[in-house]
């Protein structure tokens, strides 16, 4: 392993080098990433998950790059023109994009103007050029390169310029520089195209916009880019031109020659035609590189966030998928999920059978003591809300209702997962199924369903899919493997993201169930078909068994500790698990030689055995009345589900048809890098009413109470104020702005009086 690499590792995440090495090590040996993060603490010294997968993803770039570099250094070299200049350069690269710059010049062009030019023997011509001679005749100099392909001096001219254009434009420096200069002073300017068609006017805010590209937000990124790509706007650069092709004439021609106009006119050509168009290029591909990474990362977090909702377990669920015409479905289920009751009822246009829909939703309410009633968020939710609502105060029910998100519902209940599991159902009754198994356990029930289908994205249709999926499954990998999964009834979708295991053993696993009734300890694993020794040791720790045959199957303790924790516990006295008032032995320690953290684990297994790793967080809002937008105002405070995060703020739904926002500046009295920094997806949070548009269904809200928000508000006028009155008694009378035009005007003419006419 490179130690070079391992230590600039070590150093970006403030870690030791041990560490580094210890963690490759494990991952070279085959060892899964959750694996590492829970079992192998001791070797790592507690790194996470994130951390892990940045060493691993982070060491193949910098292998890939070094790689790179040596394959670039080898071919400038058997051209013959590799110096100890050029090699310093390459060598100094920390991004493989650098590299490619430094080789840009020597690689073999085949199409070029310049590349023909080449061809024709023009080479020695743009030399003679670039020496700057002081006296001479360029024609003259130009007819020594007549022939076939070049036919009058102009041409010979004209091909040496292409040669010195593309020279320019390949110096890896300049670019450089030039980047920094157009990326830390350039505008992006849109327009809306003439023919646009956009009839909503999504995109309106792009008609006619100007923006510095130091202060574009990532969200604005992606908005440009799909209205551009909508052929909605054209996008733009504006930056000063005229100042840096002067520049870059200035520093070629060093002294007085007969060919400065040539030079100049090929310099002029190389940037514009070539140096400035590729820059911008690559500004827009890294501004988007950038804004799709971000997306990635927060739909990346939502997701996970909503995979760890805290499970509503034990209860007997009503999943209530809403609609008008077809009917509202209703699936009873117990409290392990099993359906014990389809149903459907009219209580909406165009039947208006309310009076039988009470009748209905009582009857199952109490023959089967229903005590949440899980009700889809789609159309008609908020109707059918009101229906559960007025049930529940007229009849004086002890039970609550939550609204739940039915993003993906129906992608499930047409998939080949629900039809296996309902192979008699219709797709509407298995929505109603999936809809109140989200209440029960939203992890087992989601990891179901394609993560682009949940609703928590942002842009996710412009994500690169590759990158995407790879996150997202990074994410439920994580989910899944700090919850753990229930050997005897976890589905091959859950049990296919246990580390270890893959779609073909998670189905041999459901086999072997079937086949064999239920797992009596972890033990039998090594019987189930395509599970070897290595992918028991990576997968047995995550799977758990309630009341089997070992009792520490019930916990997260691995196997491999199992011996270690019998004997600590007899050691240090304690005779059961789930005992609290535990004192661990320090001589026993010792003598068996326990690390710190594997000690820790036992410990904190040993007083909660059955711990599920998302009580920590929130759970669904659980209600008994129905809000309306009409008795809402200003200032009012209500509790919420957070939805959504995004770049510009969160969705929050507070019971109403169309979720709430929270604008980003609404969300803390500091200034925050992000929404995430403060919400996740699925949290419960106290809201306040900033603004309602009763018209449009629409309600602003804040996380602050509006009296801290005026605060917030005017402090910041105040700090605006104070920051324009300094810059303006510091500086003079700002000078009358030139336009582009006329900047190019005035570096065109004094371009004439150097090299004349």
């Amino acid at each position: 392993m490179n130690i070079e690499i391992i230590k600039a590792i070590a150093a970006k995440l403030k870690i030791t080098v041990d560490q580094v090495n210890n963690t490759l090590a494990l991952l070279q040996e085959g060892n899964t990433v959750p694996f590492i993060a829970r079992y192998r603490k001791e070797a790592t010294h507690n790194l996470d998950e994130e951390q892990i997968l940045y060493i691993e993803k982070q060491y193949a770039y910098e292998v890939k790059l070094s790689e790179r570099k040596e394959a670039v250094l080898k071919a400038i070299e058997q051209q013959g023109k590799l110096t100890d200049e050029i090699r310093a350069s390459v060598m100094e690269c920390t991004k493989l994009s650098q590299v490619e710059d430094v080789y840009r010049p020597y690689v073999q062009k085949k199409k070029t103007r310049a590349a023909t030019a080449i061809k024709n023997g023009l080479q020695p011509l743009a030399d003679w050029m670039l020496t700057l001679p002081e006296s001479g005749n360029v024609e003259k100099e130009a007819e020594k390169y007549l022939n076939e392909e070049v036919k009058s001096t102009e041409d010979a001219i004209q091909g040496a310029k292409d040669i010195i254009a593309e020279f320019v434009s390949d110096n890896a420096q300049l670019r450089w520089e030039y980047k920094d200069y157009i990326q830390s002073t350039g505008m992006l300017v849109t327009k809306v195209k003439k023919d646009a068609v956009d009839e909503k006017h999504v995109y309106e805010m792009y008609y006619d916009r100007k923006e510095k590209v130091t202060s574009l937000a990532d969200h604005r990124v992606m908005a440009i880019d799909r209205a551009e790509k909508e052929k909605v706007i054209t996008v733009t650069f504006e930056y000063d031109q005229p100042y840096l092709i002067e520049k870059e004439i200035r520093k070629l021609v060093k002294h007085p020659t007969v060919c400065e106009k040539q030079i100049a006119e090929a310099v002029d050509d190389g940037l514009k035609r070539l140096l400035f168009p590729s820059i911008e290029r690559e500004i827009r591909s890294e501004l988007s590189d950038r804004a799709q990474s971000k997306s990635i990362e927060i739909f990346s977090l939502n997701l996970e966030k909503l995979l760890l909702q805290a499970p509503l377990k034990g209860r007997v669920v009503m999943g209530f998928d809403p609609a008008f015409r077809t009917g509202c479905k209703l699936a009873v289920l117990d409290a392990t999920g099993k359906m014990l009751k389809i149903d459907k009822i009219y209580p909406h246009e165009p039947q208006n059978d309310v009076e039988g829909s009470r009748r209905k939703l009582l009857d199952l309410i109490r023959r089967y003591n229903v005590e949440i009633i899980a009700i889809g968020n789609g159309t008609a939710s908020r109707e059918s809300e009101k229906l559960v609502a007025d049930l529940i105060r007229d009849m004086k029910l002890n039970i609550s209702y939550a609204i739940v998100s039915e993003a993906g519902a129906s992608v499930y209940s047409a998939s080949e997962i629900a039809r296996a599991e309902f192979p008699d159902l219709h797709v509407e009754e298995r929505s109603a199924v999936s809809i109140g198994r989200r209440l029960l356990d939203p992890l087992a029930e989601l990891i179901k369903i394609d993560p682009k289908s949940i609703g928590v994205g942002q842009y996710q249709h412009d994500l690169p899919e590759k990158a995407l999926n790879e996150r997202l499954d990074e994410a439920i990998m994580k989910a899944v493997n700090r919850t753990g999964a229930d050997l005897n009834t976890a589905s091959p979708e859950l049990l296919m993201h246990i580390s270890g295991l893959n779609s073909a053993t998670a189905r041999e696993i459901v086999n072997y169930r079937n086949e064999n009734g239920r797992f009596a300890n972890r033990e039998q694993l090594k019987k189930v078909k395509k599970l070897g020794d290595k992918t028991y040791q990576q997968c047995a720790g995550f799977l758990r068994i309630v009341d089997g045959d070992e009792p520490l199957d019930q916990t997260s303790i691995h196997p491999e500790s199992y011996d270690l924790t019998r004997k600590l516990m007899k050691l240090s006295h304690v005779e059961k698990l789930g005992q609290e008032n535990i004192v661990f032995d320090e001589k026993a320690i010792s003598e068996l030689g326990i690390d710190s953290y594997t000690l820790k684990d036992i410990e904190d297994a040993i007083r909660q055995p059955l711990r599920d790793y998302r009580e920590q967080f929130d759970g669904a809002l659980l209600k008994s009345d129905v809000l309306d937008i009409s008795n809402l105002h200003k200032g009012d405070s209500l509790s919420g589900t957070v939805r959504n995060v995004v770049d510009f703020g969160a969705f929050v739904d507070i019971g109403l048809h169309d979720d709430g926002l929270i604008h980003v500046t609404r969300l803390s009295m500091n200034p925050i890098s992000h929404p995430s920094d403060v919400v996740s997806v699925g949290d419960i949070v106290t809201v306040y009413v900033c603004d309602v548009d009763e018209a449009r269904g629409r309600v602003q809200l804040s996380l602050l109470p509006l009296d801290k928000l005026a605060q917030k508000e005017a402090r910041q006028k105040e700090q605006r104020n104070r920051s324009f009155k300094k810059k303006g008694a510091n500086k003079p009378a700002p000078k009358p702005k030139k336009s582009e035009e006329q900047a190019m005007e005035e570096a065109k003419k004094r371009l004439l009086e150097r090299f004349g006419k």
